[in-house]
């Protein structure tokens, strides 16, 4: 069996979207590129996270081949496969069904800059219109919705998050919920005062060289 330690962490992961209350149930895909090999791991359709182990893994080709494994991979793997086809820094994908982040994603609202932290993201959550689960039109609306940001909602389903590893990407999923989290709180009971441009451009920067805060994310 090829690459255990990558194994080994998407089982982690998976578990921790679950501790983390990312997702419920089976909701949700994790990946890993292997850029050297030009290959990808990919969590399995239809197996609770808690259950799954280094054989439910699933390796295949970027043009959906499967290598190894007798599970069915993620429905979502056009979704992740896009990703690594036409980027050269990201090697890792977490899709989330978190409740906060899609209920905005389910108003198809980009949530706004109101605290920092969004400087992980992007200067917004940005929302992509709503298609299809599990087909190339959503992969391909996702992708083009990413543009720089490293992560987005998808328009009535959940939320993306993209990486240059595993901890990474999901430490972007971790901060959208909470940002999501601030932003329904915050409207509930007000209008939101928001970061201005001088001030989100200040914080990206020092997102690119504080690297703890991206890789550990929020609570």
């Amino acid at each position: 069996m090829k690459y255990l330690e990558e194994r080994k962490q998407l089982v982690a992961y998976g578990k921790k979207m679950l501790d983390e209350k990312l997702t419920t149930g089976t909701g949700g895909n994790l990946s890993i590129f292997i850029r050297e090999d030009n290959v990808m791991l990919i969590t399995p359709s239809g197996i609770p996270y808690n259950e799954t182990t280094e054989e439910d893994i699933v390796l295949m080709t970027l043009e959906g081949v499967v290598l190894e494994g007798k599970r069915k991979p993620s429905s979502e793997y056009d979704m992740h496969r896009v990703f690594y086809q036409k980027t050269e820094h990201v090697n890792s994908v977490v899709h989330t069904h978190s409740e906060f982040a899609t209920v905005f994603a389910c108003l198809q609202e980009d949530i706004l800059p109101l605290h920092y932290i969004i400087g992980s993201i992007g200067n917004r959550v940005r929302c992509c219109r709503y298609e299809t689960f599990g087909t190339a039109k959503l992969a391909e609306v996702a992708f083009e919705e990413m543009k720089d940001d490293k992560g987005i909602l998808l328009g009535n389903h959940g939320t993306l998050a993209i990486g240059e590893d595993l901890a990474s990407a999901f430490s972007v999923a971790k901060d959208i919920e909470f940002i999501a989290k601030l932003y329904y709180r915050a409207k509930s009971i007000g209008t939101p005062v928001l970061l201005n441009d001088e001030q989100l451009e200040e914080v990206i920067e020092k997102f690119g060289t504080y690297g703890q805060l991206r890789v550990h994310g929020q609570k």
